[in-house]
């Protein structure tokens, strides 16, 4: 039975990082709201969140149905698929590893919608300019590097080598870490090109990353949705800037 992915229509979003585990691993999955004619998949995506019996409900999208089970959140998602595509280290403590690291990621995900979002999800970019460019500035100057720090000491410093983040074979969390970088070049590219030459052991996985078989196969295909500014990486050129 296939895995079924629950997310919005049109946008890479917080779906994409679990896209690229099925994408890498071959595995046979159903994209629901694009797969299905026109509001059809969202409306099944939200019978399920908005039911009032069915058990264990998510809040909100990405969510994997896996037969019966419900499993919302991608670093969940994730530490539920890893060990099932083989995108997870064998020893059990290093998946816990693993899924702090995928939490992290998720936590400069949440960064990046603010910087566009500041004040509030219910209001227009257009209705919260001059706070975006405020938390854009900060988020740029401090954040940004401070995260991309981390990442690349956690490279470098990981005893099975730098080519993965945990242990010495790709894991998903060696995926998302690609698609952070793929996102954050596209929201912020003045910013990303003098970031860029300071992580070496980041652009070296994300390069190998992207030569994959399974991920360049994707990448070109019309699966991968392209960058947009509905996701949450967002390309608004006044938000960017070099770093001082």
């Amino acid at each position: 039975m296939p895995y079924e992915l629950y997310y919005w229509d049109g946008l890479q979003g917080r779906g994409e990082f679990v896209r690229l585990a099925l994408e890498e691993a071959g595995a046979d999955y159903i994209d629901v709201v694009r797969g299905r004619k026109k509001g059809q998949g969202t409306a099944a995506m939200m019978k399920i969140m908005e039911s009032k019996s069915e058990a264990h409900i998510p809040f909100a999208p990405p969510f994997l149905k896996d037969g019966d089970l419900i499993v919302p959140h991608v670093a969940n998602i994730l530490m539920y698929l890893g060990p099932k595509l083989g995108l997870a280290p064998k020893d059990e403590k290093l998946r816990y590893v693993a899924n702090g690291l995928q939490l992290t990621v998720t936590d400069i995900v949440a960064e990046v919608h603010d910087t566009h979002h500041p004040i509030s999800g219910e209001l227009y970019y257009e209705d919260q300019i001059d706070a975006a460019k405020a938390r854009a500035g900060d988020f740029i100057q401090n954040r940004i590097p401070k995260f991309l720090d981390y990442f690349d000491r956690v490279l470098k410093q990981n005893p099975s080598g730098k080519d993965h983040a945990v242990g010495d074979k790709l894991t998903y969390v060696d995926l998302s870490l690609f698609q952070l970088i793929e996102g954050l070049r596209y929201a912020f590219p003045r910013a990303m090109k003098s970031l860029g030459r300071r992580y070496a052991a980041l652009r070296a996985l994300h390069d190998a990353v992207s030569e994959r078989p399974n991920i360049a196969a994707y990448l070109a295909s019309d699966r991968r949705i392209p960058f947009n500014e509905s996701g949450i990486f967002r390309h608004y050129p006044e938000l960017d800037q070099e770093i001082g």
